[in-house]
This record gives C-alpha cells, structure tokens and sequence, in this order.
C-alpha cells in the first residue's frame, strides 16, 4: 500500500455501474490507473488533488475496457463510503503499514 495523489478522473462510458477512471500519482515517475466505483459519492471535483492510500501490487485487471492496476482503501458501510487518506501532509510513494 502507497500513499498517492489523484490526478485525473474520467468516466468510463462503456460501464454497467457508475465508476470512474483515476490516474493516480505516487511520485518518482510512478502513476497508475484505477476503475473505482465511487461516481456516485464523489464529484471529479471532490477528487482532483486528494491524496488518498492505494493497494499497488495487484495484478492488472480490465473493468469495463479499462486496464485497473491498483484499488483503493475505503471505510465503508451500507450508508457511507469515506476514502482512506493520511491526516498530513506527506511524501507520495510512502509505504503504508
């Protein structure tokens, strides 16, 4: 698990349920991209610059035409859905533990 920062979000038109596409920045020239069904509790506008805690070492899996190589930490139950983020600012690229 590393800390990143979200740079871009794009629909994923081709989507049976509503999920976004991030590219996510984990500093030292290592982004990645995720599939992330979170389009219906955040706006692009809520996640553009949020650092947030990813899962990094997953195999590659393709959702919805889009490659996925990471997933993202969340608090969640059926009312709510918060994503993980560090409580300062720190280093992208920093291992979590």
């Amino acid at each position: 698990m590393k800390v990143g920062r979200i740079v871009l979000v794009e629909d994923i038109a081709a989507a049976r349920k509503p999920i976004y596409k991030l590219t996510i920045d984990f500093g030292e020239g290592l982004s990645k991209q995720c599939a992330a069904g979170i389009k219906d509790r955040y706006t692009k506008e809520d996640l553009i610059g949020k650092v947030v805690v990813a899962v990094v070492n997953l195999e590659p899996k393709s959702v919805a035409g889009v490659v996925s190589e990471c997933m993202l930490l969340t608090a969640y139950n059926e009312a709510e859905l918060s994503l993980l983020s560090p409580d300062r600012d720190i280093t992208l690229g920093t291992k979590v533990g």
